[in-house]
């Protein structure tokens, strides 16, 4: 089992613990163990799909007796009015897994769909969208899936996935008498091999002593985009470019215009929408 298939597991059981508690006393109370029925994904909103499987595995633990036809595959477009999946077997037994399903289908495909919204603003131009760590605590491996599946990139998975120097690792640096040049040189020094150095700049001078120390990749950090345009120039592919902080739709496009390779969101994640989708039962 890889370490996807591992925290898909736990992070369901978590869910289910969480929401079933000490069962479902509602639907004990109303409905028979016994009942069958049909329901489907109703899809209410224009996005990407993530998450089907998730939401199939979740009913799968809850009765293995639930068959669940899938329509839709994730990364497909949708629509309002669309079905993603069809679920038939014991109510109860679907009740109960209605809002753990959902909670994972709504929070996936709308990380999917603000991706692929990025995506598209920039398209044309030779730059990728990547997430960042702001993820929900517990979730980071399935919203980071949720970004692929809406044709984004992913940054760094964790804090042992590459070298990142930001102003806090630099100021605590500059107390012991260490400046930029010396943060990039003990990096190489003490971490393990092949890993990509890359550095936070908030100026055009920190730029510049980043060209100087050799890091491969240069996060320009805030700046406007005249700024970042400068920046670009001034690396002249000596590094590659990374822009962050501040970036929304409105603007992501005039910023890839400035020449850098990647353009990390943080709002992929970290304030993502839902998308509307319900679970509409078979009426008799």
């Amino acid at each position: 089992m890889d370490a996807l298939e591992k925290q898909i597991e736990e992070t369901i059981d978590r869910a289910l613990e969480e929401d079933l508690g000490r069962g479902d006393v509602t639907t004990d109370a109303l409905i028979e163990s016994t009942m069958q029925g049909n329901a489907d994904f109703l899809v209410k909103a224009e996005g990407v799909l993530a998450g089907i499987d998730v939401a199939r595995r979740v009913f799968q633990k809850i009765d293995s007796g639930i068959e669940m036809r899938v329509l839709i595959a994730d990364g497909s477009p949708i629509k309002p009015g669309d079905i993603a999946a069809s679920l038939r077997g014991r109510l109860a037994s679907i009740l109960k897994g209605e809002r753990t399903a959902l909670n994972f289908l709504q929070r996936l495909s709308g990380i999917a769909s603000m991706t692929a919204q990025y995506v598209s603003a920039v398209r044309g131009l030779p730059v990728k969208i990547l997430d960042t760590r702001k993820t929900t605590p517990g979730l980071r491996l399935l919203e980071k899936y949720a970004v692929k599946t809406g044709r984004g990139q992913n940054h760094r998975l964790n804090l042992a996935d590459g070298i990142l120097i930001k102003d806090n690792h630099l100021e605590a640096l500059y107390h012991q008498g260490l400046n930029l040049k010396d943060a990039v040189f003990r990096a190489r020094q003490n971490s393990p091999v092949n890993l990509r150095v890359e550095v936070e700049t908030k100026t055009i001078e920190e730029v510049a002593q980043a060209i100087d120390a050799g890091a491969d990749i240069i996060m320009l950090d805030n700046m406007s985009t005249d700024m970042m345009t400068q920046a670009v120039r001034i690396i002249n592919h000596r590094a590659q470019v990374e822009a962050s902080g501040n970036i929304t739709l409105d603007n992501v496009r005039q910023v890839a215009e400035t020449g850098v390779d990647f353009i990390s969101v943080g709002s992929l994640t970290h304030s993502v929408k839902a998308l509307d989708i319900s679970l509409e039962f078979e009426k008799k």
